[in-house]
């Protein structure tokens, strides 16, 4: 009989083997796929938060998810590292492939996704230990077995917060400020070696100069990962990612309830300038939502 090590180990080997394959696959195409999303439709209970998304996410871009609140966005998110698992009534239908992995299939193992698909959510979330701890610790539970106070610095470093933390690691990251906090957030998901970061409403609880700065570093990170944000700020989606995807509500009147839906998905230039929606020019213009 297997052991809960073995079997984990095994579910880990399946995750990899596939990627591997996939990327040979892919590597002589101009825009790999990272996530495909067919039909995915996301239960409550009996409630339908989202249905139906179909929707192709390229690699090393920023994609925002915009829309009105009560469109899903969030609950499509976190569909993408298996957040959704963690809320006891939500069900996941049709299907969620990342590098042509289905990641709902049974040998996939959840903990290994959410290492190569990080989360950096709306509140900054330290943990409530040193800087220094708040970087090593996922690691550290990950075996890592190389030089950790190097891990620590490049990983601070690549969140642009390297110098404004570097005589003070042992002290609570929750002495810093909230912008600084949400950057140490990004570097501790960073620290794990990610493939990608999902953002959810980032810079919601910051004032524009730490917005700044955390646009700034997004706009640096592409190069190296695949980053997907959720945001409410028009503008924001706009000046900071490549494509953008256009969520809306469908009404349900007689239960008052709502059901996201994808209208649109495209370069965030055309999506901004050129819709081919109407109500995704009727949201960008402010006319609703």
């Amino acid at each position: 009989m297997d052991t809960p090590t073995q079997t984990r180990a095994e579910e880990r080997n399946l995750l990899e083997m596939h990627i591997a394959t996939e990327h040979r696959e892919r590597r002589f195409e101009s825009k790999e796929v990272v996530f495909d999303l067919k039909g995915l439709t996301v239960f409550y209970g009996s409630f339908k938060a989202v249905r139906d998304i179909d929707l192709s996410i390229p690699a090393k871009q920023i994609t925002a998810m915009i829309g009105p609140s009560g469109c899903g966005k969030t609950t499509v998110l976190r569909c993408l590292n298996r957040m959704n698992d963690l809320v006891e009534i939500a069900r996941v239908e049709g299907k969620v492939e990342y590098h042509g992995v289905d990641l709902y299939h049974s040998k996939v193992d959840p903990v290994e996704v959410r290492r190569r698909i990080g989360m950096v959510f709306q509140k900054p979330n330290p943990f409530p230990k040193s800087i220094y701890d708040n970087i090593a610790f996922g690691p550290k539970i990950a075996g890592f077995k190389d030089d950790i106070d190097e891990l620590v610095e490049s990983s601070l470093r690549r969140a642009a917060l390297w110098d404004e933390v570097k005589d003070r690691l042992k002290e609570s990251a929750m002495g810093l400020s909230g912008g600084q906090q949400q950057r140490l957030c990004i570097a501790r998901a960073i620290a794990v070696k990610p493939d990608v970061i999902l953002m959810d409403e980032p810079c919601s609880a910051l004032d524009p100069i730490a917005t700044g700065r955390i646009e700034d570093l997004m706009a640096e990170l592409k190069s190296e990962y695949t980053i997907v944000i959720v945001t409410h700020n028009m503008q924001q989606a706009a000046r900071v990612s490549d494509m953008t995807a256009f969520f809306t509500a469908e009404v349900n009147e007689q239960q008052d309830r709502r059901t996201g839906v994808l209208v649109e998905f495209d370069a965030t230039e055309s999506i901004f300038t050129t819709p081919s929606d109407e109500r995704t020019e009727q949201y960008v213009t402010g006319r609703f939502g």
